[in-house]
């Protein structure tokens, strides 16, 4: 059975390390982050071991067709993986690795 390819937005890279800090084909990391005050369902997406954005989660800063992260955060565990596919501007869109939804 194919499951369906997963996508999502991962913004705020200006606040972290800025877009050219990503390259398309990169390997993510996806951890819940628990602690933020902002968001109760905020996941932070890592580059090895350095934060690098969070994904999505309103209305105005979520692609169109790609999951925000309260659609995503039921979907996986505590952490998850995606691949980088395409860079614009203060965002990038990822695809959820195909093992990773519960």
């Amino acid at each position: 059975m194919n499951k369906e390819k997963i996508y999502i937005t991962i913004n705020h890279l200006d606040d972290f390390f800025g877009p050219t800090y990503l390259r398309t084909g990169e390997v993510l990391t996806l951890k819940k982050d628990r602690k933020n005050h902002y968001d109760d369902e905020a996941i932070a997406a890592y580059k090895e071991e350095c934060r690098c954005g969070y994904v999505a989660n309103s209305v105005s800063s979520v692609a169109r067709g790609t999951y925000s992260s309260g659609r995503l955060y039921e979907k996986i565990g505590e952490e998850a993986s995606c691949i980088v596919c395409f860079i614009k501007d203060d965002m990038a869109i990822c695809e959820l690795n195909s093992d990773q939804a519960l």
